[in-house]
């Protein structure tokens, strides 16, 4: 299917997205429009310098794994505020989460950065697609990432995709720490993800949250800045499902299996609760 692509001088501009995206309610189809958004971009060192101190990652002279969606943010607003998207951005939930790292992340750009929809299905609890953003340089596709969105007030008929099953390999004690109570105020500056259930209690309650959570991504990051060790430096992917929040503050648990080429992960909470459980291995 062929993908009608904006191309983009420069990455947009948040406010004017965030204030479309406050203003729209209701679905407006049940199909995904075949559309695509896409800029070239460079690599800020002070802003990846604070996105390295908030998450976690050593210098090592790598662009860090989850640092592409940071880049891609501005453009996976516009394409999801788009007229022609068909889901109110506000209440779309980030259920699992991929990359794959082809090459070593070196450099600094100019990159090729572009976002697009695909992969509608049925799901128990709405609807799922798929956000894919790609990060290209002068030898083609560097790095990919595929966040699965859940649209609760979509419903699809047809036969629901069965989860897979993850390995069971014997698991460790990697490391543990606090998010603490502004973690979510703190990445939103760097990450520009201002979204209300991360801010503030009082912001998050509105949607059902006893107090503010924790950005998924952030989680992500903040697990793999411990497992750097465990992963090569290219030719890998490391898929996370997300599941209960972590409510700000929190203590939580990192523990994975040993390192190689393949291996899984879960990020636990108080009383063992999971808050995210995922898995690495080869890319294809």
């Amino acid at each position: 299917m062929a993908i009608d692509w904006l191309d983009l001088p420069t990455s947009p501009a948040l406010p004017g997205l965030f204030a479309r995206a406050a203003l729209r309610r209701g679905i407006k189809g049940k199909q995904l429009p075949a559309i695509g958004v896409r800029t070239e971009v460079s690599v800020d060192p002070e802003h990846l310098a604070r996105y390295r101190s908030i998450c976690g990652f050593a210098d090592d002279g790598l662009l860090p794994p989850t640092y592409p969606h940071i880049l891609a943010f501005g453009l996976q607003m516009k394409l999801l505020t788009d007229p022609r998207f068909p889901f109110p951005l506000l209440g779309l939930v980030h259920l699992q989460n991929r990359i794959r790292v082809l090459r070593p992340l070196g450099g600094l750009g100019p990159f090729r950065l572009s976002v697009h929809l695909e992969n509608l299905q049925p799901h128990d609890k709405g609807a799922t697609f798929s956000l894919i953003t790609r990060l290209e340089d002068q030898l083609g596709l560097l790095w990919e990432g595929d966040s699965r969105m859940l649209c609760r007030a979509l419903r699809l008929p047809g036969q629901k995709p069965e989860h897979e099953t993850q390995a069971e390999l014997p698991l460790s004690e990697i490391a543990r720490w606090k998010a603490p109570q502004d973690i979510g105020r703190r990445y939103a500056k760097v990450a520009g993800d201002y979204n209300p259930i991360h801010m503030f209690g009082v912001t998050a309650k509105l949607f059902g949250f006893p107090t503010a959570i924790a950005h998924g991504l952030w989680n992500k990051a903040r697990a793999l800045a411990v497992l750097g060790s465990h992963l090569p430096s290219a030719g890998y992917e490391v898929e996370v499902r997300f599941q209960k929040p972590v409510l700000l503050p929190g203590d939580v648990t990192l523990v994975a299996s040993a390192a190689g080429s393949e291996g899984v992960l879960s990020l636990r909470g108080k009383n063992d609760v999971p808050h995210m459980t995922g898995s690495w291995h080869k890319a294809a």
